[in-house]
């Protein structure tokens, strides 16, 4: 089997991958590291929008958006997905969930079904780097306004127009000073050569 049908097996991520996975602290070791990705994953798919450190949201991500388009690809009746979502989802109501809810609501996407915003830091207060993660299309209010759709709000509309009208009546005071400067400097030229003309 060549690259290019086994790259056809795999599903392919709309983000970024990091190489190397990163450590994070746990007595537990590895089974504690994957402990807590598992949490984290439960969590994103049951609230649909979390805070959470940095890198274990960055690491988590990555293991949700696989989750997310395997069960897209393959579906519930595909054993490995099943056993894949069985283990991820520690909560196994949201296996009906990920399969019957968010499958079919990001069939059509062609881009990440997540997104990560670093979150503001309180100063002083701890110094490790916040993030919210959260699955797109959430029934949550927004985190960064949507500034494309709000030129057509009434108060915009009417103050475009009023900038608008604000600007041509500066452009022709501007205007107006110019012709006055103008006719001022002509008429001083005009009286500088008719003297010009009287002396000789």
């Amino acid at each position: 089997m060549n690259q290019a049908d086994v790259s056809k097996l795999v599903s392919q991520l709309r983000l970024k991958v990091n190489p190397r996975l990163r450590k994070f602290r746990s007595p537990a070791g590895p089974e504690g590291r994957l402990n807590k990705l598992r949490k984290t994953v439960t969590a994103l798919i049951k609230h649909e929008r979390i805070e959470l450190n940095y890198p274990r949201a960055d690491e988590a991500r990555m293991y949700a958006e696989r989750l997310i388009s395997d069960a897209i690809r393959y579906g519930d009746c595909h054993k490995t997905t099943m056993e894949m979502a069985d283990y991820w989802l520690i909560e196994k109501q949201l296996v009906h969930k990920l399969f019957k809810v968010l499958a079919p609501k990001y069939q059509d996407y062609t881009i990440s079904y997540t997104r990560m915003y670093k979150a503001p830091r309180p100063y002083p207060g701890e110094k490790h780097l916040k993030a919210v993660l959260e699955l797109r299309g959430n029934p949550y209010p927004p985190l960064v306004p949507n500034a494309s759709t709000n030129r057509n709000f009434i108060h915009n509309i009417l103050l475009d127009e009023a900038r608008r009208e604000y600007r041509q009546q500066k452009y022709n005071e501007i205007a107006s000073q110019i012709d006055s400067s103008l006719s001022e400097v002509a008429s001083a030229s005009k009286d500088t050569s008719e003297k010009s003309k009287e002396c000789s």
